[in-house]
């Protein structure tokens, strides 16, 4: 389970996934008040977790004067999956000694839902639970700058996008559940293998279809 320390960080998780799901799509309007009452909080957390994800890039505007999901520009998306595989290689690499049993757990609870999920064909949950294995995996390696900085590529990369691709859902499955039996293992190389094919196999498949 990942730990918030405060409202805002609970409220900004809850967008963040949002966003990579797909529940919130681009381009679109947040509005604070179904927000908060989706999470069952005030406007205030929601509007400081507004602030928080504009910083990173994920949103655009400012909860004042009304905030949007930010669109992805392809232009910049090449070099996003090289600093992509170098900071969350770092992550990975710092969680594998630290993940206690109970992450461990975790993280084979969130591949079991994922399969699910992709064998029943349900996109916006594998995206959602792609980015909860993400976040339990690099939250494990206790270094929140690197993550902040993960977190703000992941704001510009098309994972929407790159979901819809046909059997693309299952591919993924299959990538994370070479990731997790390397980490089981306790392989480095084999989950940095693992991960940096996870990473790059999505990008070249949307490049090869991308008509945009």
């Amino acid at each position: 389970m990942l730990k918030h320390q405060t409202k805002e960080e609970l409220v900004a998780d809850y967008l963040r996934e949002g966003i990579i799901s797909g529940k919130f799509p681009r381009g679109s309007k947040l509005k604070q008040a179904e927000i908060a009452q989706q999470i069952g909080t005030s406007i205030t957390p929601v509007r400081e977790a507004i602030k928080l994800l504009a910083a990173e890039g994920f949103i655009l505007g400012t909860a004042n004067r009304g905030a949007t999901v930010a669109p992805f520009d392809i232009h910049a998306t090449e070099e996003i999956v090289d600093l992509r595989m170098t900071l969350e290689c770092k992550l990975a690499l710092r969680a594998m000694e630290r993940l206690t049993e109970a992450q461990l757990q975790e993280l084979r609870a969130l591949q079991a839902q994922l399969e699910d999920a992709a064998a029943r064909g349900e996109r916006d949950a594998v995206r959602a639970i792609n980015y909860r294995f993400h976040e339990v995996l690099y939250a494990a390696a206790d270094l929140p700058q690197t993550l902040r900085f993960v977190r703000a590529l992941w704001a510009r990369y098309p994972f929407d996008l790159i979901n819809k691709l046909e059997n693309r859902v299952d591919r993924a499955s299959q990538e994370h559940r070479a990731m997790l039996s390397a980490i089981l293992q306790r392989d480095e190389a084999g989950m940095l293998a693992a991960l940096r094919n996870h990473i790059r196999a999505g990008w070249d498949e949307f490049k090869e279809s991308y008509t945009g």
